[in-house]
């Protein structure tokens, strides 16, 4: 389990920062009439956030090869 999560703790991160976001999305600007795809539910616009969080922050991981040759 540690090294799994050594592994991925920026994918993490990201999840945990992103659904904090989407949320906070949701709740503070949303969608008043309820017809947006994402922000309508509270459910979607988490998911959706947790999704862009992961993508954000594994830009951020170094490859193999970088971690090689540092």
């Amino acid at each position: 389990m540690k090294s799994f999560i050594n592994k991925y703790k920026l994918g993490i991160v990201g999840i945990f920062f992103g659904g904090i976001l989407g949320y906070a999305y949701y709740h503070f600007i949303g969608c008043s009439t309820g017809t947006c795809a994402i922000t309508s539910k509270p459910f979607n616009s988490t998911a959706y956030g947790m999704l862009m969080g992961y993508l954000t922050f594994s830009i951020f991981k170094k490859s193999k090869i970088q971690q090689e040759n540092a």
